[in-house]
């Protein structure tokens, strides 16, 4: 390099982008790169709140400010839009979630000589970092973290330990892989460690399946007022915040609707936010995930009909969609393939779909858009905060 270069953009895995296309790791847009390599840091860097940044695999950008940060999410979203040349009717506020406001995280653990090490993965390798601060999680979440590690280190055997936390109404529910229990002691100390720490549940997968040792109640999440079972396992979203921002923009988009299939519902996220003005169709292939939103629509009363339909193998016919005034789908990260297709091939006129991956979104939208669908409102979020992984939620009309 023979003159100095700006930083004018972050790329999709976290790297500085030159003016010339080269990346530079952790810098941030204004920053400038000297002809012999040397960074001078611009206005939009900051100092990195965690000491285990650089390291520790869960942040990849914590040296972005609020602005660039916020930029970086959008970007990703437009981008992808326009990668797909769809256009985009009104471009709503970016939504980031605040720092330690994460609900549910998976952290690893390990025994060694002189105790055990808990938290995430460095970046790009299987070694654990042993977080002694966190800036993401909720701090109920970290709390659990030094009553773990001590478990861990008397009573875990060789290998990784795969933890997951997730915080439900009751407190934090727990949830081992990969652990070996040997031996009644062993067991009791599990059951005292979910005692002492005071979890919500605890549950241990020694190879075959998810065992629960501990539920003194049973473990629920509130969802739009409902109080809904929740299985070992099952996916929520990462932040209050930020489910409170897509379900505002699920009820906004729907209003007026009176019958709305909800695919890919889970346990019922947005169905039940959904019923106080319309009767939904909740359909759900992950059978305990359907099992719970059929229970607590039971229990609650709410107009919701949970199916239970693998929607990549079958998925609701153009005939079958054609029934509903609205859509609304929230897919794994492959996207819906299948279903935008019978979607697109419907009668449907009102699309609701929220995504947690741009790209895969971008070439179903495409499939919407060339079915005669307008993209009329689009909404980046940022709920893991710091991290690569974008979401959005947009609103499709014909």
């Amino acid at each position: 390099m023979t003159e100095d270069q700006e930083i004018i953009r972050i790329a999709a895995k976290g790297d500085g982008v030159a003016a010339d296309g080269r990346h530079f790791a952790r810098t941030a847009p204004g920053d400038m790169v000297k002809a012999d390599g040397t960074i001078v840091q611009g206005p939009h860097h900051v100092v990195p709140l965690c000491r285990h940044f650089g390291t520790c695999g869960g942040c990849q950008l914590q040296h972005l400010d609020e602005i660039s940060l916020a930029g970086f999410v959008t970007d990703r979203v437009v981008n992808a839009a326009a990668g797909q040349a769809i256009e985009v009717g009104e471009l709503l506020p970016t939504h980031l979630s605040p720092p330690r406001s994460r609900r549910r995280a998976t952290m690893h653990a390990m025994r060694v000589h002189n105790g055990a090490v808990i938290g995430f993965r460095e970046a790009g390798s299987h070694r654990i970092v042993d977080l002694t601060e966190c800036h993401v999680v909720a701090p109920e979440i970290f709390a659990a973290i030094e009553p773990l590690r001590g478990f861990v280190a008397r009573h875990a055997g060789k290998g990784n330990l795969d933890i997951e936390l997730t915080l439900v109404d009751q407190g934090i529910d727990c949830s081992i892989r990969n652990l070996t229990l040997e031996g009644l002691a062993a067991t009791e100390a599990a059951v005292e460690l979910a005692q002492s720490a005071g979890f919500a549940r605890l549950s241990a997968d020694q190879g075959y399946g998810a065992e629960t040792m501990w539920e003194p109640e049973p473990a629920t999440v509130t969802l739009s007022g409902v109080a809904t079972p929740i299985p070992v396992g099952s996916f929520l979203q990462a932040t209050r915040d930020a489910e409170n921002v897509m379900v505002a923009d699920a009820l906004a988009w729907s209003q007026g609707a009176s019958t709305i299939a909800d695919l890919f519902s889970g346990l019922g996220t947005f169905s039940f936010a959904l019923s106080k003005k319309a009767k939904v169709l909740a359909v759900e292939a992950a059978r305990e995930q359907h099992l719970a939103c059929k229970t607590a629509a039971g229990v609650s009363g709410r107009p919701v009909h949970a199916m239970h339909r693998d929607l990549f193998r079958n998925p609701l016919m153009s005939n079958e969609v054609g029934r509903f005034d609205c859509v609304l789908l929230d897919p794994p990260r492959a996207g819906a393939k299948e279903q935008v297709g019978q979607i697109a091939a419907s009668n449907v006129s009102r699309v609701i779909y929220v995504s947690c991956n741009p790209s895969s979104w971008a070439k179903d939208a495409r499939k919407l858009v060339e079915a005669g669908f307008r993209l009329e409102k689009l909404r980046p979020v940022g709920q893991f905060r710091w991290s690569t992984h974008v979401e959005l939620t947009s609103y499709f009309t014909r």
